[in-house]
């Protein structure tokens, strides 16, 4: 069982210019295995795959979102310098529900392997049971030091695994793995939907968050105090971003859209906060479900978040 799948030149199309003016002339396409140090890279890696969802009875559809989100991403202008080295890796995904949890232990010595290579991670999904396997990948690289996770979205994840971990289980069970050193902001969190219990265990676990009615502009100073706050408190954070925190009118195809969902303005502003602290450590961006969206609006939406987040990274 393998699970990997090389990048497909199919993903990356577009005007042709001869002199890299476009992000498809720019990005190299590397294979997983090979175990070779780049400098300023960035390396994008899929996560194709949607049992978690299937499993949290969500809409599925989601295994298809790293293929969409590459194909936009490919037509985007490159105004990144010669220095800075895009590489995609490929995809991990599994066919079988018995096989996810496999797959997991593949992701997270994946992402360890790109950050032992000076290559800083972006992976896209696919579920968001993607941010289990994504944070053991960190810790497997940091053994020790505090890592903070910022999720942007409307869902807390924190669902307790009952049988099987899905995508509404993964900080749930970084949780009982981290005890005291469980460093979690979420922003955009929907009280409509997050039942009692999971308010209950994040207050429990000492989980910060914003609800969705003040993660807005207007309420910027707030908003960047907590964030910065937050940073000051851990030496590493990690991004994760669930496209169902955005508003529908932005983001139609994911599992669970919601039309009061937050703005592109205040996640990009805030994530360009978190990459100017230079203790970004890696980024996952989720729940892309190509099957419910609308002229590609959300997987646009993706493509434009990796490219900012790439572009102030440092």
């Amino acid at each position: 069982m393998d699970f990997y799948t090389p990048p497909s030149p199919e993903n990356w199309q577009g005007r042709k210019s001869g002199s890299q003016l476009y992000l498809h002339e720019k990005v190299k396409l590397s294979n997983l295995d090979d175990n070779e140090p780049l400098a300023n890279a960035y390396g994008i890696l899929g996560y194709a795959g949607d049992i978690g969802v299937a499993r949290n009875l969500g809409r599925v559809g989601a295994a298809a979102g790293p293929a969409s989100i590459r194909k936009i991403m490919a037509t985007l202008s490159n105004h990144f310098d010669n220095r800075v080295n895009i590489h995609d890796f490929g995809d991990l995904a599994c066919a079988k529900d018995d096989q996810l949890e496999a797959l997991h232990d593949k992701i997270t010595h994946a992402v360890a392997r790109l950050l032992s290579n000076g290559i800083k991670p972006i992976l896209l999904g696919g579920g968001h049971d993607l941010a289990y396997a994504h944070y053991n990948g960190l810790r497997k690289f940091l053994p020790q030091g505090k890592i903070g996770i910022i999720n942007f979205d409307a869902h807390f994840d924190l669902r307790q695994v009952d049988g099987k971990r899905n995508s509404g289980t993964p900080f749930w069970q970084i949780a009982q793995e981290e005890k005291e050193d469980f460093y979690y902001l979420a922003l955009g969190i929907q009280e409509e939907s997050n039942n009692r219990e999971l308010f209950a265990f994040a207050e429990a676990t000492n989980t910060e968050f914003l609800l969705n009615i003040d993660f807005c502009l207007g309420n910027w100073a707030t908003i960047a105090a907590e964030i910065t706050d937050f940073i000051q408190r851990v030496e590493h954070v990690y991004i994760t971003v669930d496209l169902d925190g955005f508003s529908s009118a932005y983001a139609p195809g994911v599992s669970a859209p919601s039309p009061l969902g937050f703005s592109p303005e205040t996640a990009l502003k805030s994530m360009e906060l978190i990459c100017s602290s230079g203790k970004l450590l890696s980024v996952d961006i989720v729940e892309l479900n190509p099957a419910f969206d609308q002229d590609n609006a959300t997987a646009r939406l993706a493509a434009r978040l990796a490219y900012y987040l790439m572009k102030y990274w440092v």
